[in-house]
């Protein structure tokens, strides 16, 4: 019963989410969605998906990766499935799926939660820092387009966010900062002895050897190579993507190259990438003369197809894993 209220707790979740995105549409956006879809190349969404799944996978076995070292080799259908799981929390939920993939690896190969934890933070970091690299070169071979871009919609407003916590604002808050950590402190040094600090302390201990795995790895070409395919198949997703639509069938390497960098920010700053990621997508399609209705058209798209391969994929692998793993008891091993 209470894996069946899981999973009808997901599925409400995914509903939800769907009535939520298209509730809040104008007639025009509505009328240019449907258009774009009664015209899309349908064929093409079936490699799109396959290699959306690819990426997934070879994430998992990524992540692995970094637990061999900490002396764990778990299932790559588990690890697979937790990824999934994961990725439909955070529709639900921003940043609930880097928990909740950890509780389920943890719950089903008795691996430690912190150390687990400490790996999906590596894990991110380089993920974080592959993306950093994607934009520096999408800017460095287009300086002429998407090096406006840039400074217009990113540099620009970030540098002016910064500028308005100059002045008296920003000393009150350098203020409450300092405040902050002097009372943090304190605080430790009370507890630090304590049941409480003991437990924080293991914790802390965990995370950070798990952080450390990454340079533990007798497999870190493995590693790399991982890594940067899964960025390669993110590339092919959106390259493949573009002939779905006769409007931006014509566009090549590095208009993919722009949409997939400036479209995953759009991922990162809001739940899901609602809004941001289909804006973004489609103020870059602009800069290659996309009328600005078929870019926003095509941002939900590929945002939707995105979205419902999670959904589907997640709720198979929520399914799936009591179902692979009925001889195990689901009790997650102590650090």
């Amino acid at each position: 019963m209470p894996k069946f209220l899981k999973f009808i707790c997901f599925l409400a979740i995914g509903l939800g989410l769907v009535w939520l995105v298209t509730h809040n549409l104008t007639e025009k956006e509505k009328n240019d969605i449907i258009a774009s879809f009664e015209h899309a190349n349908y064929w093409l969404v079936i490699p799109v998906i396959f290699v959306g799944i690819a990426s997934h996978w070879y994430r998992a076995v990524r992540w692995k990766l970094l637990m061999e070292p900490l002396g764990y080799h778990p299932s790559t259908l588990n690890t697979f499935f937790a990824v999934m799981v994961g990725y439909l929390a955070n529709l639900a939920v921003p940043r609930l799926g880097e928990v909740t993939r950890c509780g389920i690896v943890a719950r089903y190969e008795k691996i430690p939660v912190d150390k687990l934890v400490g790996t999906m933070i590596a894990e991110r970091a380089v993920d974080l820092l592959l993306l950093i690299l994607l934009m520096v070169v999408t800017v460095f071979i287009q300086i002429d387009i998407v090096g406006v871009f840039f400074t217009d919609h990113i540099w620009i407003p970030l540098q002016n966010k910064l500028g308005a916590a100059g002045g008296s604002r920003g000393w009150i808050l350098a203020g409450i900062a300092i405040v902050l950590v002097f009372l943090g402190i304190i605080v430790f040094r009370l507890i630090s002895r304590s049941k409480i600090g003991i437990v924080i302390r293991a914790l802390a201990k965990g995370v950070w050897e798990g952080i450390l795995s990454i340079g533990k790895m007798e497999k870190k070409g493995w590693f790399i190579f991982y890594s940067l395919l899964i960025w390669v198949l993110y590339f092919t997703m959106m390259y493949i993507g573009f002939y779905c639509m006769e409007e931006t069938s014509n566009l090549g390497i590095k208009a993919a190259l722009a949409v997939l960098g400036f479209g995953s920010i759009g991922m990162i700053v809001t739940q899901g990438g609602i809004g941001a990621y289909q804006i973004l997508v489609q103020q870059t399609l602009v800069l290659y003369g996309v009328e600005a209705t078929t870019g926003y058209a095509f941002g939900w798209i590929v945002w939707l197809a995105q979205t419902l391969l999670v959904i589907v994929v997640g709720l198979g692998s929520l399914i799936a894993l009591p179902l692979i793993n009925r001889d195990i008891k689901a009790t997650p091993e102590h650090s």
